[in-house]
C-alpha cells in the first residue's frame, strides 16, 4: 500500500536481455516455425556446437546487407531466437539443422568476433499472449487449413492454435509469396490484429479467400 492507503500501480516487469550470436540469412523465422538450415561454414559448425552443449538458442535475422557466406553481414533489427528442434551430420563438415521459432527480439549491441561470428546484446519483445482470432477474420482458416495439410508437419509442426489471432498471423506470414522484406516488416508489427488486416487485404487482392 502507498500513503494514505492507496495501492501503488504495479511497474511493468522489466525487458529481458540476453548475449546470443547471430546467424544472418536471406530468409525469415517467424515464432512457432521450422526452418531447415545446411551448415557448413566453420564460424556456425562451431556457434551450433556452442549452442547445443549449452541448451541455448542463437538468433536468426534477415540481412539487410551483405551476403549469408563469407564476410560479416548486416543484420535488419529485429529477429527471432532458434531452437535447435533436430539436427544430423550426414556428411563430415555439413550439419543439417531443424530450427525452431521462439521469442522476437531487438538487437541493441552487436560486434564481429575474430571469427567473423556476429554476437548481440537483444531484448526480448514481450509476446502479446493469446489474443483470440476475431470473427471477421475467419475467412482467412480455410486457405491456412490447406496450406497446413498439404505442407505437413514436417514444416508446419503441431499444435495447430487457429484459434490464436498471432499464430494464425504468423503462419500465413511465412508462407506467403512476397519479398523477405515485406515479411520483415510484418515480423515487426506490434498488433497481431492489424497484421491479419494486412494479410487478408492482400489475400483478398488476389482472390485467394473465399
Amino acid at each position: 500500500m502507498g500513503w494514505f492507503g492507496l495501492s501503488r500501480t504495479p511497474a511493468p516487469p522489466a525487458p529481458v536481455r540476453m548475449e546470443i550470436p547471430l546467424f544472418p540469412l536471406d530468409t525469415v523465422l517467424f515464432p512457432g516455425g521450422l526452418l531447415p538450415l545446411k551448415i557448413f561454414e566453420q564460424r556456425y559448425l562451431d556457434m551450433t556446437a556452442a549452442c547445443l552443449k549449452a541448451g541455448q538458442p542463437f538468433g536468426i535475422c534477415l540481412i539487410a546487407a551483405g551476403k549469408e557466406v563469407g564476410t560479416v553481414a548486416e543484420p535488419h533489427a529485429v529477429g527471432t531466437l532458434a531452437e535447435i528442434a533436430s539436427w544430423e551430420m550426414e556428411q563430415l563438415g555439413i550439419l543439417m539443422v531443424t530450427a525452431r521459432g521462439g521469442q522476437r527480439f531487438r538487437i541493441l549491441e552487436k560486434s564481429a568476433g575474430s571469427d567473423n561470428l556476429l554476437r548481440a546484446t537483444v531484448e526480448i519483445i514481450a509476446d502479446n499472449g493469446p489474443l483470440p482470432l476475431p470473427p471477421e477474420r475467419q475467412r482467412l482458416l480455410p486457405l491456412l487449413r490447406r496450406i497446413a495439410s498439404d505442407i505437413g508437419p514436417g514444416r508446419f509442426p503441431e499444435p495447430h492454435r487457429y484459434d490464436d489471432a498471432e499464430w494464425v498471423g504468423y503462419r500465413i506470414t511465412e508462407i506467403l509469396p512476397v519479398q523477405n522484406l515485406a515479411k520483415q516488416k510484418l515480423l515487426e508489427l506490434e498488433d497481431p490484429l492489424a497484421r491479419l488486416e494486412i494479410l487478408e487485404k492482400f489475400l483478398d487482392q488476389r482472390k485467394l479467400l473465399g
